[in-house]
């Protein structure tokens, strides 16, 4: 009788795993993979998908008014709008910044599926005892999941951030109970990669993840950081390996599919929308780097609830929509400087989500029935609305409150002589109790 039990509970599991195996592989067949050689690259037309020409001009003047150096976007895996900027070309390397740290993330978890490391092994195991300026007992808390999560507890509010050293490496909270951006800890990850594989980091990033998938670049030390080198295609392949779920063209480059939904889903609570090193849209909060201010409501207003970011300083993005089948990268600089730009990136979805030739950039704002101009701006900004405005609150990108002021008017002008250069975040309040939040660009 046990063994009928036993033969039914086996032939359901078979089951089960044929269905999602097929599942995986129609999903996988929808979508185009370029050759790992050669620059072919399947395009669609932007026409046949309904968008107008002079939008994705618009897109394009915006994406060059900010110092963009090349954007891509696929669709199914292919190219549908692909621009270099200025001297930048199809060859050019670029750095990805803090985008770099999804293959960190990435290749944990391959060395993860190869046995050589378990992401809630303590740090001390690979690093030793004393890779900290903490206690023993401290110290001894802080795992590799911790450091995926930017939950280490180490204090990110040391003169720099970006250091390694154990001097640097200070108690701040036990690990898990705090979330903070901080590039040390997580730069560390490349250490434990390396000891625990007995390769350089480049070498095993080499065999497991570039040549299956085509790309280019290497990590380059630069300071106390491992920053990414690369061409935006590259850049591409590996946003659509993630669309893929880490299957390149039938080629399962990640089988752990625990680990890759669990870093591209909420890692922790205290900041839900960060995976393992991934921003996560459409969540119910989310925390910037810099600052222990706690925002409600989804990091990106304009993108698909389900898309992912890897977002680096001077808005190298790299976003992942997989409801869409869409992929869309952007290298460059910003005015801004920040480490991670929030504002810029949502930027670039509200002007995406306006390509079709039926839609208007301008929905939001008709919503509200108020007009902020000009934006960019550099002097003065003026608010206009067909009801009185109550207040007016503007935050930077760190969510503090720099400004607020009470008004009772249906027109208003700001002064930004005060103001620095950067993204900010203005919130206005009518009388009729409705309310919005406006992008504000400052040069």
């Amino acid at each position: 009788m046990n063994g009928n039990i036993n033969m039914n509970k086996m032939k359901r599991l078979i089951f089960i795993f044929g269905l999602i195996f097929q599942i995986s592989t129609i999903h996988s067949q929808g979508l185009y993979f370029p050759p790992v050689t050669g620059s072919v690259w399947d395009t669609i037309s932007p026409q046949s998908l309904g968008w107008c020409q002079y939008k994705i001009d618009s897109l394009y003047q915006f994406l060059n008014n900010n110092n963009t150096k090349a954007f891509i976007l696929l669709k199914n895996g292919k190219i549908v709008l692909e621009k270099y900027f200025g001297s930048f070309t199809q060859n050019s390397l670029w750095y990805w910044a803090s985008a770099g740290k999804t293959i960190t993330a990435f290749m944990t978890g391959i060395a993860q599926q190869e046995n050589l490391l378990h992401i809630h092994d303590t740090s001390s195991q690979y690093l030793g005892q004393g890779w900290t300026n903490c206690t023993t007992l401290q110290e001894e808390k802080i795992t590799i999941w911790h450091q995926l999560t930017m939950t280490s507890g180490l204090d990110d509010g040391v003169a720099d951030h970006y250091c390694t050293l154990d001097t640097c490496l200070i108690y701040k909270a036990d690990a898990g109970t705090r979330w903070a951006y901080h590039n040390g800890p997580y730069t560390i990850l490349d250490s434990i990669i390396q000891i625990a594989t007995g390769l350089p980091l480049n070498t095993y990033t080499d065999q497991k993840l570039k040549t299956p998938t085509g790309m280019n670049g290497a990590f380059l030390r630069i300071g106390y950081n491992n920053v990414f080198f690369s061409n935006a295609r590259s850049m591409a392949r590996f946003g659509l390996l993630i669309l893929n779920k880490g299957n390149w063209n039938g080629n399962p480059i990640m089988t752990d599919t625990n680990y890759y939904n669990q870093m591209v889903h909420s890692s922790q609570n205290l900041n839900k929308s960060y995976g393992y090193l991934w921003w996560l849209n459409g969540q119910s909060h989310f925390m910037a780097p810099g600052s222990q201010f706690v925002f409600s409501g989804p990091i990106f207003q304009h993108a698909p609830l389900d898309a992912f970011a890897a977002l680096g300083k001077n808005g190298q993005f790299l976003n992942v929509a997989p409801s869409q089948n869409l992929v869309w990268l952007r290298m460059g600089d910003t005015p801004d400087g920040l480490d991670v730009s929030f504002l810029l990136n949502d930027a670039i979805w509200e002007y995406l989500n306006d390509l079709a030739c039926n839609s208007s950039i301008n929905e939001e704002q008709e919503k509200f029935d108020f007009q902020l101009f000009p934006n960019p701006a550099h002097h003065t900004i003026n608010i206009q609305s067909k009801y009185k405005i109550k207040s007016i609150e503007m935050h930077n990108i760190s969510g503090q409150l720099i400004y607020a002021k009470q008004e009772n008017q249906h027109t208003i002008s700001i002064s930004l002589n005060k103001f620095k250069p950067g993204i900010y975040y203005v919130t206005i309040h009518s009388d009729d109790d409705k309310h919005c939040i406006q992008k504000l660009i400052i040069y």
